[in-house]
Formats: C-alpha cells, sequence, structure tokens
C-alpha cells in the first residue's frame, strides 16, 4: 500500500491518499479519518458515508 501526503499551497500537510494494490484508494484527512474513497471496480469516488461523488478518480476533491 503506497501512501502519498497531500499538501496545501504553503506546504502543510492536509491529507493522504492511500493507494491499494488492487486499483482502490482511500482518502484521509490530516488527523488519519477517512474522508472518501476511490473504487476502481465501478470507478466512482464516494464521501465517507458511501455517496457516490462522481464517476471517474476524484480523491483531491474531497480535500476542503
Amino acid at each position: 500500500m503506497a501512501r502519498t501526503e497531500i499538501r496545501d499551497s504553503i506546504g502543510r500537510i492536509i491529507g493522504f491518499i492511500e493507494d491499494m494494490p488492487n486499483g482502490d484508494k482511500t482518502v484521509r484527512d490530516k488527523y488519519g479519518r477517512i474522508i472518501g474513497f476511490y473504487r476502481k471496480s465501478n470507478n466512482t469516488t464516494t464521501d465517507e458515508y458511501g455517496r457516490i461523488i462522481v464517476r471517474g478518480d476524484a480523491c483531491a476533491m474531497l480535500f476542503k
């Protein structure tokens, strides 16, 4: 599992995207709380409650 840090414009860590071997991704905030998912099998990005946000990989869009 690969973990990518996401930073804001001044370099502060605002979250992480964890890539799974099967192509799925888990999006976490800077405190490690889950804020969303990308599921490769159905090509959707969902919020932490499972509601579809967009078709396709839009994990970075989950950061506010």
